[in-house]
């Protein structure tokens, strides 16, 4: 866990943004830090997904939220798309968005005056519960075909399936 790092001068305008997420990240006792003044990464707890890991960036204005939650699909990504931008009209403060190559993300933000040790704690649990509830219908969708070519692998060489029950509906040997 890193420690608070450099004290903002006080012209700096991010700084009292900066001391909150510090705070927080402090009071919720995640595995964090602080690679560089005012851009924490923070490891946030899963059940599907088991850490997702969360860029918050302080800018001028306020905070912003970066979270890879999984690569581009391999297939159906009309699918998975649709599934995301439908998923994206139940979020409040975080969106699913799509990188250059289209590997997906939750991105969001919080204007300066937002940036409460509630707002905060709101944004990453937010992204917590996002993430993970969205990992598997992703995985679902989106590699469909390489989940039950996995369940052939592993029975072939005698490996455990155990973490493919939520895809039992995809075992080719189901039936």
């Amino acid at each position: 866990m890193a420690g608070p790092g450099p004290v903002p001068s006080s012209d700096d305008p991010s700084g009292p943004v900066r001391g909150v997420v510090q705070t927080v990240l402090e009071q919720l006792a995640l595995p964090w830090r602080e690679t560089r003044p005012g851009l924490f990464t923070v490891s946030l707890p899963g059940t599907r997904k088991l850490v997702t890991e969360c860029a918050l960036q302080v800018g001028r204005y306020g905070l912003g939220a970066r979270a890879f939650v999984a690569r581009q699909p391999d297939e159906n990504h009309a699918g998975v798309y649709r599934w995301l931008l439908q998923r994206n009209l139940k979020l409040r403060t975080v969106c699913f968005s799509l990188d250059a190559v289209g590997d997906i993300y939750l991105t969001g933000s919080l204007a300066a005056d937002a940036v409460t040790a509630v707002g905060v704690d709101q944004l990453l649990g937010e992204v917590a519960e996002t993430a993970d509830s969205a990992f598997n219908p992703i995985l679902e969708l989106g590699f469909a075909t390489s989940i039950s070519r996995e369940w052939v692998w592993r029975r072939s060489r005698g490996d455990s399936t155990a973490n493919l029950a939520a895809f039992a509906h995809l075992d080719p040997d189901r039936g």
